[in-house]
């Protein structure tokens, strides 16, 4: 299992900039650091593609969190999840990583078990899924959050401990199956460092996910026309965004402008007209 933890010092920095006081592993104190965490770094491509572009290699958590803490990056599943488990368990928590699928795509999403008094709990900012999910064999569990509802369906699988995570209302209502086993710190960092490989996702579009003042957002380059788009429990609301998409993108979601301003001048012509892929198009709902 993952044994990788951050220097005391940077974890008491990470704190202060999530703005949570963390005390002995409780789920309390674990719901307001997903909480924090969601309202502070966003789920997005931006630093992915730049890094791409520049290094070709994964962001580690230590860049991962200085980034966050300067330039108002996050990341995708593989960064965003490896860096928060490393943020847990310098903290104290145990568990460990996972690697899943998303319909017929094998080993595509990532996520945390953690075990807090005996009992297993799905820790997910790389989806990202807002609310800690109770993991049991024994049954059907559900849970919401402010912003979808969610159900952990044991799926009877003989091969592995595995289970549908749903959420709704959602256009695509399957996030992901969970296989509830323990990956190893080396296969984890593998298989990030193969998706920003040829078949990497999320690399050749601008994406951005998180929730500002309450309310969560999406910017999305492969929609036409341009616009961010904020979601009230199902429902979309679009505000179409001018010829300065790149600096109006980078202000609202507090990010570095420069950095999102490249990421565009790397992916824009990617999608040059108004029509969009089938399967851009299905990516698109996964987040």
């Amino acid at each position: 299992m993952s044994t990788n933890k951050l220097d005391t010092p940077l974890a008491a920095e990470i704190l202060s900039f999530l703005g949570v006081k963390a005390t002995a592993p409780t789920l309390p104190v674990l719901e307001a650091l997903l909480a924090a965490y969601y309202q502070t770094v966003p789920w997005e491509s931006v630093f992915r593609i730049v890094q791409r572009a520049d290094q070709g290699t994964p962001r580690w958590p230590e860049q991962f969190w200085h980034e966050a803490m300067t330039q108002g990056s996050g990341g995708t599943c593989f960064e965003s999840n490896y860096a928060f488990f490393a943020l847990l368990q310098t903290l104290g928590y145990e568990g460990y990583l996972t690697l899943n699928n998303m319909g017929d795509s094998i080993g595509c999403h990532t996520a945390i078990v953690i075990v807090l008094d005996g009992r297993k709990w799905l820790v997910d900012v790389g989806l990202p899924i807002y609310a800690l999910l109770p993991i049991s064999s024994r049954g059907v569990m559900h849970r919401s959050s402010p912003f979808l509802h969610y159900t952990v369906r044991p799926d009877g699988s003989q091969q592995a401990a595995t289970y549908q995570i749903e959420r709704r209302p959602h256009p695509k209502q399957n996030a992901f199956t969970l296989i509830d086993e323990p990956v190893d710190d080396a296969t984890y960092r593998a298989a990030a460092a193969n998706d920003y490989g040829e078949n990497g996702l999320f690399l050749d579009f601008v994406i951005i996910n998180k929730v500002i003042n309450q309310q969560a957002w999406r910017f999305n380059m492969v929609e036409r026309p341009w616009a961010l788009n904020r979601f009230e429990w199902g429902q979309k609301f679009d505000t179409v965004l001018g010829n300065n998409a790149a600096t109006d993108v980078a202000k609202h979601f507090g990010m570095e402008t420069a950095v999102v301003q490249r990421a565009f001048a790397l992916t824009q012509h990617n999608f040059p007209n108004k029509q969009i892929t089938a399967e851009n198009a299905e990516d698109a709902k996964e987040f």
